[in-house]
């Protein structure tokens, strides 16, 4: 463990960073108010100039990751701990409870992370979702949608990032990819191998909720506007996020939040929930104890001025969050694929002349040598770039982001 330095900063305790171009500007916010330590099972190296100190654990699960937390309370007063990785915030809230920090108690975190418990809970509380199952079979599965009807969705109970999240519109793509969805691993939680949710399919946009939920109270923070590609796959192609977004005030929409984290019992802390918002109004997709992804808490940071990293950390430490905007904008972010599997790349980079200045982010995601492919096979990990705009209307944002998809300049190697 490399120690804490200490200064007047409340000490924060941070499980894992992730990864660098999505989440530096989470770690770089929070710096500015509080002592970091770092909890991770790699040597920090981007995120030193933003911690106090950190601990290298053998691996990140429960054990030593308490273990590493209660080696740092004991040198030093803790304020608060968090996590933005779906794989550790049951960890960061077993540390809030043995350490007696704020937090959502542990069984209500784990009733987010586990999807299939999340639908369990609101069927007894009759609040507005899909209709499910849970299948550990093939057969189990094909019976379910039986019963709830083609088309079904086909999931894993406890992944993130739409891993093994497929639309299948009969048995025989159901007996296409249900292994597939099965066998998506599930890091520190073994007793989600091999278990499917067939779900019904909602046929309406859907929309994500970043919330900070304080002593029980949930504000909306920020709504995203999903595009997703790559059917019959779920593929997150790009957000947006407007400061002004109407269902920030929506009466059924702020009902159903606050119904849904009461019934799972979450009180304190981030959670990004995703909805279908069908002509019978919002239904729940699923709820994720933590900021969102995608960079989505930056666009929401470009577009209002509210600080995510800041929210977050202030409400892990028992601290009233601050959520006024001080800002009215629009933000966006596109992702950019190769053009088929396997690709080899042998260049990438944006023309960047005569780009729209409302353009924010043009960042490669791979380089020369890397092979990439799109959705199916490169699912997540099949972006070769990224663009964001930040402007006056969404409109705006847009156009921006065709001109950036149009100045993008891939070459593949031995082409």
């Amino acid at each position: 463990m490399t120690l804490t330095r200490p200064d007047d900063k409340p000490l924060l305790l941070v499980i894992t960073s992730g990864l660098r171009r999505y989440r530096e500007y989470l770690l770089a916010s929070i710096a500015g108010s509080y002592r970091v330590h770092l909890i991770d099972a790699v040597a920090p190296t981007w995120e030193l100039p933003y911690l106090s100190g950190h601990t290298v654990v053998p691996d990140t699960g429960a054990g030593p990751v308490l273990r590493a937390a209660r080696e740092v309370a004991a040198g030093a007063p803790v304020a608060g701990v968090m996590s933005w990785h779906e794989e550790h915030i049951v960890q960061a809230a077993l540390v809030a409870e043995a350490l007696g920090l704020p937090g959502t108690a542990p069984d209500a975190v784990r009733r987010c992370r586990d999807k299939y418990a999340t639908r369990t809970a609101l069927a007894e509380a009759g609040l507005p979702q899909p209709e499910f199952a849970l299948a550990g079979s093939l057969d189990e599965a094909l019976a379910a949608a039986g019963k709830l009807g083609w088309p079904v969705v086909i999931k894993p109970r406890a992944a993130g990032g739409s891993q093994g999240v497929v639309l299948v519109r009969d048995a025989d793509e159901l007996a296409d990819q249900f292994d597939a969805t099965r066998g998506v691993h599930v890091p520190h939680n073994p007793d989600f191998t091999e278990l499917v949710l067939v779900e019904e399919y909602l046929d309406a946009p859907e929309v994500s909720v970043d919330a900070v939920v304080h002593q029980g109270r949930v504000t909306p923070v920020f709504v995203g506007r999903k595009e997703v590609g790559f059917p019959p796959y779920f593929e997150e192609t790009g957000h947006r996020v407007s400061a002004d977004d109407p269902l920030l005030t929506d009466p059924e929409l702020l009902a159903a939040l606050s119904g849904i984290h009461e019934v799972l019992g979450f009180t304190d802390g981030w959670t990004h929930t995703e909805l279908r918002l069908t002509a019978r109004g919002p239904k729940l997709i699923e709820v994720n104890g933590r900021l969102g992804g995608d960079l989505i808490p930056y666009l929401g940071l470009r577009a209002t001025g509210i600080d995510p990293g800041l929210a977050a950390a202030d409400v892990a430490c028992g601290v009233t969050p601050d959520t006024t905007a001080g800002r009215t904008a629009h933000a966006a972010i596109r992702f950019f694929y190769p053009p088929a599997d396997d690709t080899t790349i042998g260049s990438l980079d944006f023309d960047r002349s005569e780009l729209p200045a409302c353009l924010d982010l043009l960042e490669p995601l791979v380089g020369p040598g890397d092979v990439v492919s799109p959705p199916r096979k490169g699912l997540i990990d099949g972006r070769v770039a990224l663009a964001s705009a930040v402007a006056d209307t969404a409109e705006e944002c847009a156009a921006a982001l065709d001109r950036a998809e149009r100045a993008l300049r891939l070459t593949v190697a031995g082409a």
